[in-house]
């Protein structure tokens, strides 16, 4: 059996035994996990969905081209985004455009989430990072398979252009997705860990992370100032790095094959 094969054979067994997207979407929120810093995290089950959007949803992009993608490990995601409160413990500074310690923290590029993630990871004793684009979208639809999350109501889940009055707000105001996490369709827009590429696989894929190597990381979930079609579960953008937006923060991942450290 060549190796080909071999993936394709190993990669339809992990697919048979995990749970379906409607399985998923029957998932009740579990009880969230508390951090030293008082970031609280919801567990993300290992389980398969259908990145991307179908051919006929209404707004989407070229780069949204539908295919199959396993995770195959369980994860930790923040419920909410990164607030300025709990950067600033991190950090020591905060220079978001919208102050206030419940709000969420922007502003912010993506090295500077990375090094967030870094320092946190230290304090705590555990492994954070930022979530890959397919765990991002992954937790975002909570097991459905439309537009936005759970009953497909944007303005139920996220503030953008239409409700927002121009600002961000403080997390958590909205409804949460089936899997108990706020603002992942607005509020502000988020860092994801991967290279920006514009054409997904064309077959079906275990953990991806995204291309090797590019001049842009990807952003997801819609702003404070995004139009309805850029809120949509499949949608994506991206910037350089170093780019630092008022539109834009970040939710982090903790990783669950590590000993509890600095939980409580």
């Amino acid at each position: 059996m060549t190796l080909v094969r071999l993936w394709k054979y190993l990669a339809i067994l992990l697919f048979i035994s995990l749970p379906t997207a409607a399985q998923q979407n029957t998932l009740q929120p579990a009880t969230p996990l508390t951090n030293s810093v008082g970031m609280q995290f919801v567990p993300v089950p290992a389980g398969s969905f259908m990145m991307g959007s179908p051919y006929d949803e209404k707004g989407r992009q070229e780069d949204e081209t539908p295919h199959q993608v396993i995770l195959s490990r369980a994860f930790y995601i923040g419920m909410t985004e990164v607030t300025q409160g709990q950067w600033h413990k991190v950090m020591g500074y905060n220079r978001s455009h919208f102050k206030g310690d419940s709000l969420p923290v922007e502003k912010i590029s993506w090295k500077e989430a990375a090094q967030f993630c870094e320092k946190l990871s230290q304090l705590d004793n555990r492994i954070y990072r930022l979530p890959t684009e397919a765990e991002w979208e992954y937790a975002c639809r909570a097991g459905s398979a439309t537009a936005f999350a759970g009953n497909n109501c944007a303005d139920c889940l996220a503030w953008y252009a239409a409700n927002s009055n121009e600002h961000s707000h403080p997390v958590a105001e909205k409804f949460s997705n089936v899997w108990g996490l706020f603002d992942m369709h607005g509020n502000v827009s988020e860092w994801c860990a991967d290279f920006y590429g514009p054409e997904y696989p064309d077959s079906a894929v275990i953990d991806p992370t995204g291309p090797f190597d590019g001049k842009q990381y990807v952003i997801r979930g819609g702003a404070w100032d995004t139009f309805l079609p850029g809120c949509r579960s499949a949608a994506r953008s991206s910037a350089p790095e170093s780019y630092q937006f008022k539109q834009t923060g970040f939710r982090v991942v903790m990783e669950v094959d590590k000993s509890a450290g600095g939980q409580k």
